[in-house]
C-alpha cells in the first residue's frame, strides 16, 4: 500500500549538501510503497558511502581554505551550485540501484504487460552513473581507458 510520505531534509557533515529526500525520491520514481524510514535508511547510507569515496578530495579542498563543496567552485547552473548537484547526483544514483536490486523481482512479472512504460534503470545504470558523477567531482573525466 501507499507509505506515508513527507517532505523531509537529511543534514550532512557541514561540508558536503544536505539532501532533500522528497527531490531525491521524484528523482529515481521510487515506488510508493517505499516508506520514508526505509528512503532515509538507504540515503543515509548512501551519503556516508560517498563522503567516504571523497575523503581525500574534500580533505584537499578544506586544505586550499574551502568551508563547503560549494564553495570549492561557486559556478551555479539553474540557480544551483554544480558540484552540489553533482553530489546529490552521486548520492541519488547508490539509493536508485540500492532499490533497483532490492524490488527488481516483484515488477518482473508483468514488465511485458504495458509496452508503453519506459524501461526503469538498472542497478547498474545507477552504479554507472554514481562513478560518473564521483569521476565529475574529482575532476577525472569520464575515459576509463587508463583503468585497463
Amino acid at each position: 500500500g501507499q507509505a506515508a510520505i513527507e517532505p523531509f531534509i537529511l543534514s550532512n557533515d557541514g561540508f558536503f549538501p544536505e539532501i532533500d529526500a522528497t527531490a531525491l525520491r521524484a528523482g529515481i520514481r521510487l515506488a510508493g510503497d517505499v516508506s520514508d524510514a526505509r528512503l532515509e535508511g538507504s540515503i543515509i547510507s548512501a551519503m556516508i558511502t560517498t563522503n567516504r569515496e571523497l575523503k581525500a578530495r574534500k580533505a584537499i579542498w578544506q586544505a586550499a581554505g574551502h568551508a563547503s563543496l560549494a564553495a570549492a567552485d561557486p559556478t551555479e547552473i539553474g540557480g544551483k551550485n554544480a558540484l552540489e548537484v553533482t553530489y546529490t547526483r552521486a548520492v541519488q544514483a547508490l539509493v536508485g540501484a540500492e532499490h533497483a536490486e532490492r524490488y527488481r523481482g516483484y515488477d518482473a512479472t508483468n514488465s511485458g504487460a504495458s509496452q508503453g512504460d519506459e524501461i526503469l534503470p538498472t542497478a547498474d545504470d545507477y552504479r554507472r552513473d554514481h562513478r560518473h558523477a564521483l569521476r565529475d567531482l574529482l575532476g577525472t573525466g569520464h575515459a576509463t581507458i587508463e583503468l585497463i
